[in-house]
């Protein structure tokens, strides 16, 4: 028979984490402690949405209270003064000028696209608020079809604004 020594007996793994909390460790003050930690841990994993909040929110701030209508306030697309074509872009200052005053109307006649990446941006924000504090990770899954479709649909936009019978979408 084999004598083994109370310190060289293997030790059980430490408990793994469930749902963001700790397993008993034996330790009594850790016991109460895991929901705790776990709520203060999710309290710290939503100050990176609320600085990216805070910071569109500042740039929209900004865009609000200087007017791109006015000259010397923001550069002109290099692509337009070159070619005088319409990028994607072109017009997306004035949209979110528009979209800041509650102009929606002249905020998609300015730029479509750009409206809907406010939006689209909005709903991915939400989204992942509300995951964060409910302890979940937001992974978004683009592959390549998304990533393609995307660059599709700019380039069609992009196509048809420059277009004769896409004036409708100049800004």
């Amino acid at each position: 028979m084999r004598c083994v020594n109370a310190e060289t007996q293997p030790t059980a793994p430490p408990p793994r984490a469930v749902n963001g909390t700790t397993g008993d460790t034996g330790d009594p003050g850790e016991a109460t402690a895991g929901p705790v930690r776990a709520t203060g841990h999710r309290l710290r994993a939503l100050v990176v949405p609320a600085g990216v909040l805070a910071a569109v929110a500042g740039a929209f701030a900004y865009v609000a209270a200087v007017d791109p209508d006015e000259p010397g306030h923001y550069p002109v697309c290099p692509l337009w003064r070159l070619t005088g074509l319409y990028c994607p872009g072109c017009g997306g200052l004035r949209s979110a000028h528009a979209f800041a005053h509650g102009d929606l109307a002249t905020a998609l006649t300015d730029n479509a696209l750009a409206v809907a990446g406010f939006l689209g941006f909005a709903v991915l924000w939400t989204v992942w608020v509300i995951r964060t504090a409910r302890g979940r990770s937001l992974r978004p899954r683009l592959g390549p079809v998304h990533l393609w479709s995307l660059g599709a649909l700019a380039l069609v936009f992009t196509v048809v604004r420059n277009l004769p019978f896409g004036g409708w979408l100049h800004p």
